[in-house]
């Protein structure tokens, strides 16, 4: 397991290999742990632009086993434009700029899969995320969701009744 302080020395040991500046942007758990929202993570997952991707493939160790996203696709989601901007800012290296999605953003990605592990950070998240900003944030990305969608809808209407319903 990685925490926070684990994760973000890792990355100043890459931002020293790095010769421009990137964004990154925590997605799942990884995200949850940088914004203190859970102790620890099992792996690295991070958005980035796609221009940016091979210069960070390349400054990579081995040392975790790492999934990239790009673009705002975390797995059969598409964000919407606005998710960097919503994103909170971790902290700011010389090349790499450290950001984790919102919140909201996190349980709309953890929606899709919606597994044992994703229900209990969707337990934790729901106590910073307000229910119509999630409903709003859920109808912008359906209309780009590419995956089983009847089972994405049937996910987020568990997630609702179980975390958001009073």
């Amino acid at each position: 397991m990685i925490d926070k302080n684990e994760l973000v020395k890792w990355l100043k040991s890459i931002d020293k290999k790095l010769n421009r500046k990137i964004s990154l942007i925590a997605v799942g758990g990884t995200a949850m742990t940088l914004l203190s929202l859970k102790s620890s993570t099992r792996d690295v997952d991070f958005c980035i632009k796609s221009n940016e991707k091979n210069d960070f493939e390349k400054s990579l160790d081995k040392r975790f086993k790492v999934d990239i996203f790009t673009d705002g696709y975390i797995f059969s989601e598409q964000l919407p434009s606005d998710y960097f901007e919503k994103s909170k800012t971790i902290v700011e290296m010389k090349n790499i700029a450290l950001k984790a999605l919102h919140p909201v953003d996190i349980i709309i990605t953890k929606a899709a899969r919606f597994n044992a592990r994703d229900e209990e950070d969707i337990k934790a998240l729901s106590k910073y995320v307000d229910r119509k900003e999630l409903v709003k944030r859920f109808d912008e990305v359906l209309k780009s969701y590419s995956g089983k969608e009847e089972d994405y809808k049937y996910h987020f209407k568990v997630i609702l009744k179980r975390f958001f319903d009073a």
